[in-house]
């Protein structure tokens, strides 16, 4: 009776489909049917069967296994996998090593795995990568590693890196793309198509429009492919150039470039020097890159941990967490400081101690709310001057209506639990801080906005200081006045 080996790759008992068609290799998209299975990335068990592999000693059948896998796939493999087992993958794939794996691997574990290469090996598997792609890899290395990869790349993509690496960070020359195609506004649809069939492995590997220059580089048009296609060979290029062109200097902040795309559904732009010539181009696939990197850095400013990751060392993630904790605990003694001010009211009723959290804890959740639909809707331009006022008008609607109906339930538990009187207070105090708390989460982030000052960055502790404030001063002065 043979005992299966655990340690051998797994082999699927079930027949093949109906339809004759191989499973799909796992790592690889599946069909919307097969419900066990992922449609994209790795599963924990791929994982955990590489990790045995690894264990045994079985480096064909790691590299079997591997040969199936997108370069995404590989770097979700190399983020779920430990130090030591993240090490034998990477020597596992060293030979004809894909630079695509970094591009997609998160920026925290870059450093790591390009450790683990020779600065030769790494430049040669780099040069392979479109312009935009080695310098997001290249940017994030410190200058040391920066410099050897740098001298070891071919003189003219070194040349094209270095270039973009002048270009500030987060800036649309960092991220575009310098491998295009642009022709003469002279020629026709039949010279330029011969011109792409001569060209063949000089083209960029994937490419959605051909752009139209003038003598001096300077672009004039943009025609997407699928009009040359259409059309027939004497036709004129420049006749068929788009009404839409979108050029971007290259100076305009990342940030801006995705709103471009979002607002006109672009699939491509040009970017250009302060000229007009033509210098790169920026596709969509880099602007959802954009897109999640610029919704990652808002959320995590707003919770106050600044670049921390899951991959940092503790010691980095409690340093990035530090001032946040401390600015909040001079915040802290500020609210304390009013507490202070109602002491004698608290001591003569107990019970207000009690229920002060309460007040605190919806005003701050409420104005949350507000702060991180406020936030967001600066990001992407949808919140303006424009329209503020109708913004703030609608936010004051719905505070008033939340701290009614909160009002009415909290106070309505807080009667029954001591006395009318104090349900009456609190139910009142409850209406204020929700209302201020409200105002305040659309109000702060404008301001700062107009201050030019980051509002993700800076609106949630104000936003809490204010909450506190307002609310313990509410809740203790309401019941000073009505309740001693």
């Amino acid at each position: 009776m043979h005992t299966p080996d655990p340690t051998e790759p797994r082999v699927p008992s079930a027949p093949p489909p109906g339809n004759g068609e191989a499973p799909p290799a796992r790592g690889q998209p599946v069909r919307a049917e097969e419900e066990d299975e992922r449609p994209y990335g790795v599963d924990p068990e791929f994982v955990e069967e590489i990790c045995e592999l690894l264990r045994a000693g079985k480096r064909d059948a790691v590299r079997a296994l591997l040969d199936d896998l997108h370069a995404a796939d590989i770097a979700d493999l190399l983020e779920q996998t430990g130090a030591e087992e993240r090490e034998q993958l990477v020597g596992i794939l060293r030979p004809g090593f894909d630079a695509e794996v970094l591009s997609h691997l998160n920026t925290d574990l870059r450093e790591e795995v390009v450790d683990l290469f020779e600065p030769g090996e790494l430049a040669a598997a780099v040069a392979e990568l479109d312009t935009d792609d080695a310098v997001d890899l290249i940017e994030d290395l410190d200058e040391d590693q920066q410099r050897e990869i740098l001298e070891n790349l071919p003189a003219d993509t070194r040349a094209l890196v270095e270039e973009n690496l002048t270009y500030e960070e987060y800036t649309a020359g960092r991220l575009m793309q310098r491998d295009l195609v642009a022709v003469p506004q002279f020629w026709t649809v039949g010279r330029t198509i011969d011109h792409l069939r001569a060209s063949g492995d000089d083209l960029p590997e994937d490419f959605y429009s051909i752009f139209v220059v003038d003598p001096l580089h300077r672009v004039i048009g943009a025609v997407p492919l699928s009009r040359v296609l259409r059309h027939k060979r004497a036709v004129p290029i420049s006749d068929l150039t788009t009404d839409d062109l979108h050029a971007i200097p290259a100076t305009m902040d990342q940030e801006e470039v995705a709103n471009l795309f979002r607002q006109y559904a672009l699939v491509s732009a040009p970017v250009v020097d302060a000229r007009g010539r033509l210098l790169g181009v920026i596709t969509v696939d880099d602007v959802v890159h954009i897109i999640d990197e610029e919704a990652e850095d808002d959320f995590l400013k707003l919770g106050g941990v600044g670049e921390a990751g899951i991959y940092r060392t503790a010691l980095d993630t409690a340093r990035t967490r530090i001032s946040w904790l401390g600015l909040n605990v001079v915040t802290a003694f500020v609210a304390a400081a009013v507490i202070g001010l109602f002491e004698a009211t608290i001591a003569q009723i107990v019970a207000l101690a009690v229920l002060m959290p309460i007040v605190a804890s919806m005003g701050g959740n409420a104005g949350t709310q507000a702060l991180t639909v406020a936030v967001r809707a600066l990001a992407t331009r949808e919140l303006s001057e424009s329209n503020a006022m109708r913004v703030v008008g609608k936010e004051m609607l719905v505070a008033i209506l939340n701290g009614v109906v909160f009002a009415v339930l909290v106070g309505t538990v807080a009667g029954l639990w001591f006395a009318p009187e104090i349900g009456a207070v609190i139910a009142a105090a409850m209406v204020i801080n929700l209302f201020v708390a409200g105002l305040s989460g659309v109000l702060i982030p404008l301001g700062l906005n107009r201050l030019g000052v980051d509002p993700a960055v800076a609106s949630s502790v104000f936003l809490t200081t204010l909450t506190d404030i307002v609310g313990f001063f509410a809740f203790l002065g309401l019941a000073t006045i009505f309740l001693l």
